[in-house]
């Protein structure tokens, strides 16, 4: 992030002690590309967060997780400048998209060590306008009090956020769930990009029309979600549920081969499986996670040749078939959940065509519509 991406007109209040200072330095925000409409005021609401008031719209953001940081991308937002944890966006998705690119050494990751503190996120306020971050999660996992989430937004760096991508935290039980596009028309109102989300909600409007084509000519295929611990033979079950993490299987139709077994699902119980139980389960298709992006070469080398290889992993059907892809690690908003879907829409019922037009996202993000 440069110097003068972090000069937000909120930083320039903070600092300037003098009414003369902030004129001068107001005076350099508007040569960075400031218009009047940033100092409209505004409200969006946000469960669990609620009213979330904006003096201007926010430019410098870090945001919780990568399906937060995909939908400010599709919104025309550089990327966020921290993110939990950075290698969990998987920013190879955007090769597919033309003049779309993210450098994922720039975004800084914040739980890197063993906890993420409260001064870490005290210091990342400076920079930052906005967290696109659920401080129940932070209260959940970082245990974090309520006066942690009050200190952090005292600095006047709101949080705003919702953890979409589960429905398994109990911390979660007390507010409503929201669809990706839900949760991406609400961040498009917190940038102030409702044409860009419009043109996006028409984009994959079309795209799910032409995925029901494709999912009603064929039979469902029977699928099972892994994250693999290849040395210790063994492999974390994900069951599919209604959560956005599994919007691309959702919108696919698969048959989820775990749900109809014994097998305990990782993020709910912590369950595991080793071969000879997978075995015994045999779905018709692995597909399977991993922390990061993998390229085709890295994923037939590291995941699928070791299977393949295994005593046990070789005999099943998925095995012999060729039938083990790479899936949607744990994090997806709009631009990779299209590229995503339409991989194993070719994996999977062997579509041939594209079912979007790539150039039509590009335009989108870059402001060409």
């Amino acid at each position: 992030m440069t110097d003068e991406s972090t000069w937000t007109r909120r930083n320039v209040l903070r600092t300037s002690g003098a009414i003369a200072g902030v004129s001068a330095m107001a005076g350099c925000i508007d040569s960075l590309g400031s218009n009047d409409d940033d100092d409209a005021e505004y409200t969006v609401s946000m469960p669990p967060v609620g009213e979330v008031e904006f003096d201007g719209v926010p430019e410098a953001w870090a945001a919780g997780t990568g399906d937060w940081a995909d939908m400010g991308i599709a919104l025309g937002q550089e990327p966020p400048a921290a993110l939990y944890l950075a290698r969990r966006l998987h920013t190879g998705y955007y090769d597919e998209i033309p003049d779309v690119s993210v450098d994922p050494d720039e975004i800084d990751s914040l739980w890197d060590d063993s906890e993420l503190t409260r001064e870490e996120v005290m210091e990342l306020a400076e920079d930052v306008d906005l967290f696109v971050m659920d401080p129940n999660f932070l209260e959940g996992r970082a245990d974090w009090s309520p006066d942690d989430i009050d200190q952090v937004e005292s600095t006047g760096t709101p949080f705003f956020g919702n953890s979409i991508t589960s429905r398994d935290y109990p911390w979660h039980q007390d507010y409503d769930y929201l669809t990706m596009y839900e949760a991406f028309e609400k961040l498009a109102e917190v940038f102030q990009e409702q044409e860009r989300y419009d043109e996006f909600e028409t984009l994959h409007e079309d795209f799910q029309s032409e995925l029901e084509n494709v999912v009603s000519s064929g039979d469902q295929p029977e699928v099972a979600v892994l994250y693999p611990q290849l040395e210790d033979d063994s492999f974390l079950p994900y069951l599919v549920d209604e959560s956005t993490t599994y919007k691309h299987l959702q919108d696919l139709q698969v048959e989820d081969a775990l749900a109809t077994s014994d097998v305990e699902d990782f993020h709910s119980g912590r369950g595991s499986v080793d071969y000879e139980t997978l075995l015994e389960v045999d779905p018709e298709y692995i597909l399977v996670r991993t922390e990061q992006y993998l390229s085709e070469e890295e994923f037939q080398q590291s995941i699928v040749e070791p299977i393949q290889g295994h005593n046990v992993g070789r005999e099943l059907t998925a095995a012999q078939n060729g039938n083990i892809y790479k899936t949607v690690p744990f994090y997806q908003g709009p631009i990779i959940n299209l590229v995503a879907t339409q991989r194993l829409a070719e994996q999977l019922y062997g579509v041939e065509d594209d079912l979007f037009d790539p150039q039509a996202v590009s335009d989108i993000v870059n402001g060409d519509f």
